[in-house]
């Protein structure tokens, strides 16, 4: 990943074209390009081909947009570097896609036709949390692929290789977080989140659930050319650094000067702070997501559960660290990371709204495929209906249990009623037993392509 180019900085801009300052500000084209790029939130990087490609001053063009955002800049008691601290605005565009998390993601998402989150709440969430342990661990370079990945935590078979041991922490972590709302983030917290996601993964046990020593050397460099992209604060610096993390994290609704901060803005800055500190040997980008759904799910964002948001950063990971470069070499402006994350969210927020219509549609086919056993629960419909799009597939007593997040007892009951109604067939595999589908089941995939 190739550095962008810093900013200027704009008192040096002042200082050094002062004598045409009038014209960035009375010319109507560079109110335009400053208009544009406040809604586009352009770094200096891509702001300065486009001013020459109009043939602009560069640096006048930078002005007028720098002019633009500080009105309504604001810093947070994060540290940037040495006393620097993290500044944000909040452009236009995600203001927006902040209303939308507050219609949408603290309680109801829209759908064609009636949202059922009731009885099917776990299942949704087992699937979510799922797809975020297999995609967060891929993100950071495990080797395993979704199928594999998803058929050990199905099953809750043991991990095999380190990549499912990546993926299988993963998702113990997000089980950890949804049951530590409670607590305030702290030190202590952190560490042991850390140790869940890491623990066997690392090639120095030791390093698991402890922060870097000043002794250990840690960078992040482009994993394709080697080139290094990012040297953290040093280590004695995190005990202070730490500390402001916890108490920014820990607010609920007011900054230290007063005001009041999103709880989207504000997991999104923990995300990034955790990232741009990295105060650990590893695994600081799986810790910094889940801090981050942490803090939502702590505010009440309850659908925050659904959104597999490291599935979306790793189908574009330059992306993810150009959010982090475009700050870093723009005076720790935030912002770019904010609207960053916000746009993984809204994608995240509309993939949701297309799986729960498509959901919806598969029981509806179920129910009408299956429709003599009109008694049979949503669970055992999904478990038809999967039957008949996968005839391959054996299931389990266990798998169903994880999948459903359902007691062992009602799991159990869900596939002996299907046995009983000639829909599977069950057999023991050593001490397990084993559940397939029968032929009139695998039969019906011919009438739902047909329906289709």
């Amino acid at each position: 990943m190739k550095k962008p180019q810093s900013a200027p900085e704009l008192h040096d801009l002042l200082n050094r074209r002062a004598m045409d300052l009038h014209v960035a500000f009375s010319d109507v084209r560079y109110q335009n390009l400053a208009r544009e790029s406040q809604l586009s939130y352009r770094h200096w990087n891509k702001l300065r081909r486009i001013a020459r490609d109009r043939e602009l001053d560069p640096e006048l063009a930078w002005i007028s947009v720098k002019f633009g955002r500080l009105s309504g800049m604001r810093s947070v008691p994060l540290l940037a570097t040495g006393s620097t601290q993290v500044i944000y605005t909040v452009p236009d565009r995600l203001q927006h896609e902040i209303m939308l998390i507050d219609q949408h993601l603290a309680g109801q998402i829209g759908t064609e036709g009636p949202m059922r989150m009731g009885a099917e709440k776990d299942r949704f969430i087992a699937s979510a949390l799922m797809e975020e342990a297999i995609a967060s661990s891929m993100l950071e370079g495990a080797a395993t692929t979704v199928v594999a990945a998803k058929e050990m935590l199905r099953t809750g078979r043991r991990p095999r290789t380190m990549g499912e041991r990546m993926v299988a922490n993963n998702y113990r972590a997000m089980e950890f977080i949804r049951d530590n709302l409670e607590r305030r983030l702290s030190p202590d917290l952190l560490l042991e989140l850390h140790h869940v996601l890491t623990d066997d993964t690392l090639d120095k046990p030791d390093q698991s659930g402890r922060f870097r020593l000043p002794s250990e050397y840690v960078v992040v460099t482009d994993q394709r050319d080697g080139e290094l992209v990012h040297e953290p604060p040093p280590a004695d610096e995190l005990p202070n650094r730490i500390e402001r993390l916890c108490a920014f994290a820990n607010e609920q609704t007011l900054s230290d000067e007063g005001g009041f901060i999103h709880p989207f803005i504000r997991a999104a800055l923990l995300h990034f702070q955790i990232g741009y500190d990295h105060p650990f040997c590893d695994g600081n980008g799986r810790t910094a997501r889940m801090i981050f759904y942490w803090s939502m799910l702590r505010a009440g964002y309850w659908l925050f559960e659904f959104l597999p948001i490291s599935r979306l950063i790793y189908k574009s990971p330059g992306k993810y660290g150009q959010a982090y470069l475009y700050t870093e070499t723009d005076g720790f402006d935030a912002t770019y990371f904010l609207v960053y994350h916000a746009r993984i969210v809204q994608q995240a927020r509309e993939d949701l709204r297309e799986h729960l219509v498509r959901s919806q549609q598969e029981i509806a086919e179920a129910r009408e495929l299956f429709k003599r056993d009109q008694d049979l629960n949503h669970r055992q419909h999904e478990l038809l209906m999967h039957a008949v799009q996968h005839p391959d597939t054996i299931y389990t007593i266990e798998g169903h249990q994880r999948s459903q997040r359902v007691a062992y007892a009602t799991a159990r009951s869900d596939l002996l009623t299907l046995v009983d109604r000639k829909y599977f067939s069950m057999h023991k595999s050593g001490s397990r037993l084993e559940f397939v589908a029968e032929k009139k089941v695998v039969a019906l995939r011919g009438r739902l392509r047909r329906s289709r």
